[in-house]
């Protein structure tokens, strides 16, 4: 799913320089679903960093050009909204047209959900942000193909890498995941390097590890309260 480790651990790096990439064990972030973590990634971050998000575009347009060498996209897809800007930087550099996907109709005018055209059966690559659980993707894939698009591929800066749902949903759907790094990657660059003492780093391996019972641990929701409502 991933770049070489080599390119995964550059990914990582440069989002660990602009702080897109976040680790604090000793002070849980709690995020609006409610779900508690040791770690934070916020890749619209990118967008203000042009040496970072240059050379990280690069890394995605040489993974996107060796996984659909036998089958290239046609078109590039973003999803709404923080894949949009990385859609518009990859279909530049592949020289492809590229549209935009609404999480749903917009409710007025046309009532579009894909701004921008494409021709019926057109291979389209979707790009993200990042993937944690791989609803959006499917929600977005469904829509694609709705429009008559062929979509069996999908690309993100980065993937939680915790979350089997992530690639299961979505390969279920014939559809691939591809990333950039993981938090696996990340945990290993700031293990190596010091930026996390032992106890730190226990700490996000535990998270991690169960995601759900870190969570559950530090006063967070877990994944069966969030499917429920609860």
């Amino acid at each position: 799913m991933a770049e070489s480790p080599e390119t995964a651990r550059a990914a990582a790096q440069i989002l660990l320089d602009i702080e897109a990439i976040l680790f604090r064990p000793d002070q849980p972030f709690v995020f609006t679903s409610g779900r508690a973590s040791p770690v934070y990634v916020d890749c619209r971050r990118i967008i203000s960093f042009p040496e970072a998000r240059s050379r990280l575009m690069d890394m995605g347009v040489e993974l996107i050009r060796e996984a659909t060498a036998a089958d290239a996209p046609d078109v590039i897809a973003g999803g709404e909204t923080a894949g949009i800007p990385f859609a518009a930087w990859i279909a530049e550099r592949l020289d492809l047209p590229m549209i935009y996907v609404r999480k749903k109709p917009k409710g007025f005018g046309r009532n579009a959900q894909i701004e921008g055209t494409f021709h019926e059966g057109a291979k389209v690559l979707l790009v993200e942000d990042l993937a944690t659980d791989g609803g959006s993707k499917v929600n977005f894939v469904e829509a694609l193909r709705g429009a008559g698009a062929e979509i069996n591929e999908t690309f993100v800066i980065f993937h939680y890498g915790i979350f089997p749902q992530s690639t299961r949903l979505l390969a279920e759907m014939g559809v691939t995941l591809r990333g950039l790094c993981t938090w696996w990657d990340a945990l290993a660059l700031v293990e190596d390097s010091g930026y996390l003492d032992a106890g730190g780093v226990a700490e996000v391996r535990a998270f991690l590890e169960d995601p759900d019972g870190w969570s559950a641990a530090h006063g967070g929701k877990t994944s069966e309260a969030l499917a429920g409502g609860g």
